[in-house]
């Protein structure tokens, strides 16, 4: 169903929201002049649907991808902006080739990413991935079979977590974990030192210095590891088979940042070895088709990419989205 919503002003500038807009930017874009579709266009349809509705601006998030043959085939296209961090859905170079500005919203997904990421933590810690699948049907007839199953739960006050990829997101999981009492171990492909504050209800922050440390030694002495870095080129993985085999017995992996970050036939060997103890992930080699393995595997605890996902986070993007479009129009 079509959802476009405009003010009555001749030459607005049209933007589609692929794959929507919070109300909070779609009232800003509107109070600006700007025209606003909200529909959904499926991929194949998407450069017809552009050119037949003289589309000037297209923003998407992770779903939608606008490659070279699509920016080729939309002359029209001023601008493309990317609700979130990762541009691996744009062509980006290519489009600022072409005259077509590129933006995106780096900050305003941070801390809902992170809070995903430490769900997903204490939830393994606790099982409760798994005794969620399993106290529905079998809570009534083995109540105490599954009491027992779960006993061995471990608290992460006092464990070390690795961070790799020591960007926004990374900061913003460093300042949870620390908050809890865990060690931080962090590495980025630069070298840096980061002053963390802490911040708590009616009490000034508290800074903590954090200085980032080798690749090796977040592989090797982490509890938890936890990945936060862009697509890496040619599609490779940051942690594979090698990786794994030099961690600790009984490591837990988080990946909310994007999918075949971590090899999955890696991950699942690991898993099925006791290697690794348990995992988490929000994104997917193959998304929106991810391994059935994965999805069925007991010590795997699942979201379909949500980590941005949250009311606050959407209406930050969408906000910050519609200042951006506005800021680079505002003589037009």
């Amino acid at each position: 169903m079509s959802c476009q919503i405009s003010v009555k002003k001749e030459g607005n500038m049209k933007i589609l929201a692929n794959d929507g807009l919070a109300e909070e930017g779609v009232k800003a874009l509107l109070n600006a002049g700007f025209i606003v579709i909200t529909e959904k266009v499926e991929q194949t349809n998407l450069a017809d649907y552009i050119n037949e509705e003289n589309v000037d601006i297209i923003l998407v998030r992770s779903a939608t991808k606008v490659r070279k043959e699509l920016i080729d085939a939309c002359s029209g296209i001023k601008l493309i902006g990317r609700g979130g961090v990762g541009m691996d859905n744009i062509d980006v170079e290519y489009a600022i080739s072409k005259g077509i500005k590129v933006i995106n919203t780096p900050a305003a997904s941070s801390q809902s990413v992170a809070e995903l990421v430490m769900a997903h933590l204490f939830g393994l810690c606790r099982f409760l991935h798994d005794s969620n699948r399993e106290m529905p049907s079998k809570g009534i007839s083995d109540f105490d079979a599954l009491k027992k199953k779960y006993a061995k739960g471990i608290e992460l006050r006092g464990k070390t977590i690795g961070i790799i990829g020591f960007g926004r997101i990374g900061q913003a999981v460093a300042k949870y974990a620390l908050g809890i009492g865990m060690k931080v171990l962090a590495f980025d492909a630069k070298s840096m030192t980061k002053e963390i504050y802490l911040e708590f209800a009616e009490s000034s922050p508290v800074k903590i210095p954090l200085s980032t440390v080798t690749f090796n030694e977040i592989i090797t002495e982490s509890d938890f590891i936890s990945i936060h870095t862009p697509a890496q080129s040619g599609g490779l993985a940051v942690i594979g088979e090698k990786e794994i085999s030099q961690m600790k017995n009984g490591v837990i992996l988080i990946n909310a940042s994007r999918g075949g970050i971590i090899d999955e036939k890696a991950l699942i060997a690991g898993l099925d070895s006791g290697k690794i103890a348990g995992a988490a992930l929000d994104v997917f080699d193959n998304e929106p088709n991810p391994d059935p393995l994965l999805l069925k595997h007991p010590k795997i605890s699942l979201t379909p990419h949500t980590g941005a996902a949250t009311e606050e986070a959407q209406d930050r993007v969408s906000g910050e989205l519609a200042s951006l479009i506005i800021e680079s129009f505002q003589e037009a």
